[in-house]
């Protein structure tokens, strides 16, 4: 049975010295190995390669790189679903029996064609209820991923869910985010722009409370520069992320017509989640290989009218005195994921 729970590291770590995340996304592989030590967390290796047709290949070299097997997985997309409901209040033993009853309420898909999990957020959430985190990921797309991770020579330990792994990753090295003595005043989102998908969670202190995927992220960004340029794909991939002097004002015009489309969905999100709660987002934290446009977290400031700041997923992890921290450091957005899938232990 697949676990989703919040990081609870703890002072003294496990046994296990190192923790392993891969995270498959859809431009990029990108791996993350953490060492424990009793006060600190250290990167001790890390890999990022570009997605290629003969993905079981890239895995295979990334594998041999860092001498790993094991390995912490996650998946996202339309093949996921996470939902934050409440449940009458009951016994770990009881809600595992009446599981599949109370999800059929909140799950669109057939229950036989998936495997479900839950987690409890709040035990006295109101009106003796408590609040789940219900988690749910089609068969038939983990026995994919499952076969891919294998056939390459690694041994999946646990399964994420994205949105859940960067809730991890930002708990961990933002405690202070959770720390006010009433969380509610302090209700945060997090916004991570991949490739393919946004992935937007609204957090109350440290405990989730609405996550979405969103088909708005990089690609969308680059297809635009695309259609108005002329360009193949690798050259406006590159003139996206460093735009010259003289088409600069052309493509942030470009690039703001998607994130419009994109602040759209997020304010939709928030709405639902306002309507539902009686707090509101008082600030966004973005992290994601598709958010390093110049000027993007400005534009998206503006648009919503919320704070935008980057986070940094490396803030409470030292890095090895062996790895190149400028290289780290320039390529930390896109590991926000795998580093929260290794800090899963």
């Amino acid at each position: 049975m697949i676990k989703f729970p919040l990081t609870k590291l703890k002072e003294k770590f496990a046994k296990e010295t190192f923790s392993v995340g891969l995270d498959i996304g859809a431009s990029a592989v990108k791996l993350v190995k953490l060492r424990f030590f009793k006060d600190q967390v250290q990167l001790s290796g890390f890999e990022l390669a570009e997605t290629q047709v003969d993905l079981t290949e890239i895995l295979k070299n990334i594998s041999r790189a860092q001498n790993i097997n094991k390995v912490n997985i996650s998946v996202c997309g339309p093949s996921t679903i996470i939902r934050y409901v409440s449940f009458p209040r009951m016994s770990e033993i009881d809600l595992k029996k009446s599981l599949q009853f109370e999800a059929q309420r909140h799950i669109p898909f057939p229950l036989n064609e998936l495997i479900l999990d839950a987690y409890t957020l709040k035990e006295n959430f109101s009106d003796n209820k408590m609040l789940l985190l219900l988690a749910a990921v089609k068969k038939e797309f983990l026995g994919q991923r499952l076969k891919l991770v294998e056939d390459a020579g690694f041994k999946p330990n646990l399964l994420d869910i994205d949105a859940i792994a960067l809730i991890n990753a930002f708990n961990f090295n933002y405690p202070q985010e959770a720390a006010s003595d009433n969380p509610k005043s302090r209700t945060v989102a997090l916004l991570n722009i991949g490739a393919s998908l946004s992935n937007l969670s609204v957090l109350e202190g440290e405990v989730p409370c609405l996550s979405r995927d969103i088909q708005i992220a990089g690609a969308k960004f680059t297809q635009k520069l695309i259609d108005v340029f002329g360009l193949d794909s690798k050259s406006a991939e590159s003139l996206k992320l460093k735009p010259d002097q003289e088409r600069a004002e052309k493509v942030k015009g470009a690039i703001e017509s998607v994130l419009t489309n994109l602040a759209a969905e997020i304010r939709v999100s928030f709405d639902f989640y306002e309507s539902q709660s009686s707090s509101a987002v008082s600030k966004i934290f973005l992290t994601g290989g598709g958010s390093l446009f110049p000027g993007l977290k400005d534009m998206l400031s503006n648009l919503l009218g919320i704070e935008v700041e980057y986070w940094d997923p490396f803030s409470r992890i030292t890095i090895a005195g062996n790895l190149d921290s400028e290289k780290v450091k320039a390529q930390a957005a896109q590991l926000a994921v795998a580093i929260g899938l290794a800090l899963r232990q």
